[in-house]
């Protein structure tokens, strides 16, 4: 284990600026905008400003929306289809928003591609793929997807880009980001005007020292996010600190084909008097980002060694916020920490289900940079304030949001 300072190699974008819009037609395809997911956040975030740019969005939800059609405030929300992940509707979708319009259209898909076999999505002239690549290399049903010919790539980290380079497929670059809202405030207030602390929703003292996980509790062959191997080093480091507190921010039962979070906490031996976990009602009705900020805020490391990550945003939410992070050595997490945070080396370890490599970290390593993160100084991190600051969602959507748009626009498939 080490620590490291972010890559300066740089990755293919689009190059192109413009001060002069190219007005288009797009169906958004992903979680709904008001969905407490990372895609659905990452939806609602560029939404917005594609249609402040002059830009006629809806968005087609796979996630969060059934039965009907509805408005997200200015924005039209297409209802999900019959399969799990909607193509079966995609096209349909598509043909009614673009009916009527002289603009150019676009279909941007923000989700796995790999499952969408719908053949109709053929039939869509023009296809973009935000697409997460948590493997090495690229798994091969993703690949051969992104290839097609009516669909342009995006990839959303710097590592899903040279996989991409190596694979010689063509494509495009725009990280995730986040909203200004995550920054160094231990506080937020509430709807009722009452002024919270972060550790008060934690539900943990100012005498403890808070690790946290931030991670969505789904998958078992194999857990992505590697609860066992984090949650074990957690008690490893916990025998040694009595003031350490482990704060898990996720769903704790297995009903979304997770695991079950307190099971795994007793048979790691983890004691009650050190382990908090958020009110699962809170989490389930989609608390605000200012709640969330003020609880990055008042942890003292985010613990986020994963098996492998599209991007990761709440490792960038968390440095946003001043707090250090610990990441495993694999896919997108080591180029989203920054110089005051941990690199967790590890062992590949091959997911049969996608022919490609995920990552076991060591828990010993893991340990070992719990211990780096207790001797650190307490408070806000200025040097992970001002890393993340390349992720603000501003920033990100000027600087490439903006040219992949235009490239999008003078981009013609091949027939």
């Amino acid at each position: 284990m080490s620590k490291r300072h972010r890559s300066t190699r740089t990755r293919k974008t689009a190059t192109r600026t413009t001060t002069n819009v190219t007005r288009q037609r797009v169906l958004w395809q992903s979680n709904a905008p008001f969905a407490p997911t990372g895609y659905g956040v990452q939806t609602a975030q560029v939404v917005q400003r594609l249609i402040a740019d002059g830009h006629e969005v809806a968005v087609a939800c796979n996630y969060g929306l059934q039965g009907a059609e509805t408005i997200w405030g200015d924005v039209k929300l297409y209802p999900t289809g019959s399969n799990a992940y909607s193509d079966d509707i995609l096209f349909a979708h598509s043909e009614h928003w673009g009916h009527g319009s002289d603009l150019p259209r676009l279909v941007m898909v923000l989700y796995d591609v790999w499952p969408m076999e719908n053949p109709t999505l053929e039939r869509i002239p023009k296809m973009a793929a935000w697409v997460p690549i948590d493997h090495q290399p690229a798994p091969p049903k993703v690949a051969k997807w992104l290839r097609r010919k009516n669909v342009m790539p995006v990839a959303m980290s710097k590592f899903g880009s040279r996989m991409l380079d190596i694979e010689g497929v063509e494509h495009l670059y725009v990280p995730h980001a986040v909203e200004k809202v995550f920054a160094p405030t231990r506080t937020f207030t509430d709807a009722a005007g009452s002024v919270v602390r972060g550790r008060d929703v934690m539900r943990v003292t100012e005498d403890r020292f808070v690790v946290m996980m931030n991670a969505a509790n789904k998958g078992r062959t194999p857990p992505r996010k590697c609860w066992g191997e984090n949650l074990m080093a957690f008690a490893v480091f916990a025998k040694k600190h009595d003031d350490a507190i482990l704060y898990l921010h996720t769903d704790v039962s297995d009903s979304v084909g997770g695991v079950d979070v307190k099971k795994l906490v007793h048979a790691c031996g983890i004691p009650d008097n050190q382990v908090s976990y958020i009110d699962q009602y809170l989490y389930r009705m989609n608390m605000p980002q200012s709640a969330l900020a003020a609880i990055y805020s008042d942890a003292d490391v985010l613990l986020a060694a994963s098996a492998g990550e599209g991007f990761g945003v709440p490792v960038v939410e968390a440095q946003a916020c001043g707090t250090r992070v610990i990441v495993s050595n694999w896919t997108a997490q080591p180029e989203l920490a920054g110089p005051d945070s941990w690199i967790i080396d590890g062992q590949p370890m091959w997911d049969a289900y996608q022919d490609s490599w995920f990552y076991t970290p060591t828990i010993a390593a893991i340990v070992e940079a719990l211990e780096e993160s207790y001797k650190a100084p307490r408070g806000a991190s200025a040097e992970s304030v001002a890393f993340a600051a390349e992720y603000e969602a501003d920033r990100v959507y000027a600087e490439h949001w903006r040219p992949v748009m235009e490239t999008l626009a003078a981009w013609v498939p091949d027939s």
